[in-house]
């Protein structure tokens, strides 16, 4: 019997040494070396201060001189990441996707006559699955073109290149849809501007 504890127990401290803190260890170090940025959270810095990642999106609600992310359940808080449980024919899920057009519209139309919720890209009003997807997709980013040029009074066609230059492809090429990150396209209008 005691040969059986003392295994055991050498069996739990050989465990716990071994995985619970030689493998987090060798897996941190380990991604240092590989992606220092990328193991870090992908953070994005403008003099010296931390104002954002690249892999979790952030809201820009009420600043109209920026393109605004899609719509969050989770207001775009990274520890709490959820999306909406409502059944894709629920009253829940039209009436909350009429408020997402029907602001859109209302912050959009002004710029961009003669818009219909028909021009609108279905991810400009729907949430993400995770709630935190920094990406909008570039036909919206093209429809806020307009009010964010006007605002900043850039030239239109500067700020179509830049959502050109800010969008990422495909990922191997094949998997996904291109999105433009709103983030890093923000923060090029306001060296634009500088």
């Amino acid at each position: 019997m005691i040969a059986h504890i003392r295994t055991a127990v050498i069996a739990v401290v050989a465990f716990t040494l071994a995985l619970g803190l030689a493998y987090p260890l060798l897996s941190v170090a380990g991604s240092q070396l590989i992606s220092p940025n990328g193991s870090d959270g992908s953070q994005i810095t403008r003099d010296g201060e931390v104002v954002g990642s690249r892999l979790i999106g952030q809201s820009f609600a009420g600043e109209l001189q920026y393109f605004q992310s899609r719509p969050s359940q989770s207001h775009y808080s990274a520890n709490a990441t959820f999306f909406s449980n409502y059944g894709p024919n629920g009253e829940d899920t039209k009436e909350s996707f009429d408020a997402s057009v029907a602001k859109y519209l209302k912050r959009e139309g002004e710029y961009t006559p003669g818009l219909t919720a028909g021009d609108i890209p279905p991810s400009a009003v729907m949430t993400s699955a995770s709630g935190i997807d920094p990406h909008i997709d570039p036909d919206d980013a093209r429809i806020q073109a307009n009010r964010v040029a006007e605002i900043r009074g850039l030239d239109l066609d500067r700020v179509l290149d830049l959502i050109d230059e800010y969008t990422d492809g495909r990922a191997l090429g094949i998997l996904g849809d291109p999105g433009v990150n709103v983030l890093e396209l923000n923060l090029a209008l306001d060296r634009e501007e500088n």
